[in-house]
C-alpha cells in the first residue's frame, strides 16, 4: 500500500475542512474486518461457552500457526516466483496431483465459507431485527 491517502473530490463547501478519502489505517481496518468475517463471532460463542477463557490460548496458538504458514508461503514465493497461486508450490514440490487437489480443495473451502458467512450474517441480523427471519421455516 502507498503512504498517500486515496483522495476523492470533496463535496460541499471547500472551506469546511472535511474531505472524502481513505487513509492506510482505514484500508487496514476494512481488510481486517473482511478477513475476520461474521462466522468467527457466531462460531466463537459455542467455543467460549465450552472452554471458557482458555479458548483465547487456543486462538493465539492457531493465529501463530497461520502467521508462520503465511511467512513460509512468502518465502517460497520469493525463492521460486510463479504466476500461479499457492497450489503451484505444491505442484512443484509434490507433483501435479498435489497442486490439482489443493486447488480444488481451496475452491470447495470457499464455497462452504460463502454459505456459512451468509448463515452467520442472517443470524446476526435476526438478533438486531427480529422481524427478519434467519432461514426457512416458521418465524417466531
Amino acid at each position: 500500500m502507498t503512504s498517500q491517502p486515496t483522495q476523492a473530490k470533496a463535496t460541499g463547501d471547500p472551506g469546511n475542512g472535511l474531505q472524502a478519502g481513505l487513509k492506510n489505517r482505514h484500508l487496514s481496518m476494512i481488510a481486517i474486518g473482511g478477513v475476520i468475517g461474521a462466522g468467527l463471532f457466531v462460531g466463537s460463542s459455542s467455543g467460549i461457552a465450552t472452554a471458557g477463557p482458555g479458548i483465547l490460548l487456543s486462538y493465539a496458538l492457531v493465529g501463530t500457526l497461520v502467521v508462520l504458514v503465511m511467512r513460509m508461503l512468502g518465502e517460497m514465493s520469493a525463492a521460486n516466483p510463479t504466476s500461479g497461486s499457492f497450489s503451484a508450490h505444491a505442484d512443484r514440490a509434490l507433483g501435479r496431483w498435489a497442486g490439482f487437489s489443493i486447488g480444488w480443495l481451496y475452491w470447495f473451502f470457499w464455497v462452504v465459507v460463502l454459505a456459512v458467512e451468509a448463515t452467520a450474517g442472517a443470524v446476526i441480523l435476526e438478533g438486531w431485527i427480529p422481524a427478519v427471519p434467519s432461514g426457512p421455516g416458521p418465524s417466531s
